[in-house]
């Protein structure tokens, strides 16, 4: 006899640990590699680095996410507080608010600030291996398993661990495509309004969300899709206007944001992007950022690691578009996340070189980790050696993150 309960099917209780189960651990597995490679490796000024220490997660970057959190905005002229420095804008304008303020909400538990961001950093890490599984269909096979295994060593994760909005941006960007799935346009836009909110490579939402027309809401007439989407795209673009409206509120300019990026940075407009590729795989991190002291092996042979890094992020978008193709070919069609999945990938991979982000395409390109939902259709044949590339990257950059090279 098979009574009610077996009849039934698994409990609540089995269908959440399904649920929380592989995330946690994968989770608990990327925290354990990141502390590993941090163990092998050494800080700026030669000493020992403290993974468990919010100080060990700092950049030059996160001091302006802190500082918004703080005080917010500001804008002046360098050489009003700064006598011998460049007559140019200075200011934290160029970082967007969406992370600062969630470091702010936290800070009001009575956490400190610092701790407040690396809450907030591992909580959204924790939240995109969860989404992801959903996403992935939520049970395990070597397929997802493996899916699984590459995203604790997806390239550039290290910044999932970071003061920096990497990991909160790509949280919801999954989010954005998890509502896509769902056909829930409130969701999508939700999802796409915080990914902008945190940074410019969120932008991309909003171009899969004003495609989506094409691909998803495929239950409702083509006026209500264009409407959907129309919708979404719009209310995702708002996290851009929000944080262009607080800039204005502390600055009193609409164009804060493009002054000092102009003034400053020797950004805006658009660029050649293979040219910009090159001055990337050029740019001499070692030159300027080299660690003090005795190096240890691992950093020592990891100071160039942008350039494999590149050569990695190149490799792993043709393979998922080779996966997107083959898809098509035998299926003639691509499921709906898929297709989000994919336009996304593609958008993130190329905005940084448009914009010339020569010192920070590396990062940005890790809110690629989107692109897991395909990774689970490549062969093992294909998985299981990416996931070895994948591994033995993401300890370089890793170490190149710990001692000070990359900012």
């Amino acid at each position: 006899m098979i009574s009610t309960t077996e009849a039934a099917g698994p409990s609540r209780r089995d269908r959440r640990r399904g649920l929380l189960l592989p995330p946690l651990v994968a989770w608990l597995i990327t925290n354990l590699i990141t502390w590993a490679a941090a163990a092998a490796s050494v800080a700026g000024d030669g000493s020992e680095v403290e993974y468990w220490s919010p100080q060990s997660r700092r950049r030059w970057d996160s001091e302006h996410y802190l500082s918004i959190a703080k005080t917010g905005y500001e804008m002046f002229r360098c050489r009003d507080r700064y006598p011998d420095f460049p007559d140019v804008v200075c200011g934290n304008v160029a970082w967007f608010p969406g992370y600062p303020m969630g470091i702010r909400a936290l800070s009001a538990t009575g956490l400190s600030y610092e701790t407040s961001a690396v809450v907030l950093t591992e909580a959204s890490l924790f939240g995109m291996f969860a989404v992801l599984w959903w996403l992935l269909g939520a049970r395990l096979t070597w397929a997802t398993g493996l899916t699984l295994a590459i995203g604790t060593v997806f390239p550039g994760g290290v910044y999932f661990h970071a003061m920096f909005p990497i990991a909160t941006g790509t949280l919801a960007l999954l989010v954005c495509v998890a509502g896509v799935k769902r056909g829930s346009w409130g969701i999508a836009a939700a999802g796409g309004f915080v990914a902008t909110a945190c940074h410019l490579v969120g932008a991309a939402a909003v171009g899969m969300l004003l495609l989506s027309a094409f691909f998803a809401w495929r239950a409702d007439a083509w006026p209500v899709r264009f409407a959907k989407a129309g919708a979404s795209g719009a209310l995702a673009a708002c996290g851009v206007l929000w944080a262009k409206w607080l800039m204005w509120q502390a600055t009193g300019r609409w164009d804060a944001y493009e002054a000092i990026q102009a003034s400053s940075y020797e950004q805006g407009g658009l660029r050649q992007p293979f040219a910009e590729m090159r001055k990337a795989y050029d740019f001499p991190f070692k030159d300027w950022y080299t660690p003090e002291g005795h190096l240890p092996w691992l950093v020592e042979h990891a100071l160039a690691a942008h350039r494999t890094q590149l050569w990695l992020n190149a490799a792993f978008i043709l393979l998922v578009l080779a996966t997107a193709a083959v898809r098509l070919v035998r299926n003639h069609r691509l499921d709906v996340e898929e297709w989000a999945a994919l336009i996304l990938t593609v958008a993130i991979f190329l905005l940084p070189f448009f914009a010339g982000a020569e010192m920070s395409w590396y990062r940005n390109h890790a809110q690629m980790f989107v692109a897991l939902v395909l990774v689970k259709h490549m062969s093992r044949w294909v998985q299981v050696p990416l996931l070895l590339l994948c591994s033995v990257q993401y300890a370089l950059l890793a170490s190149m993150f710990f001692a000070g090279v990359l900012v």
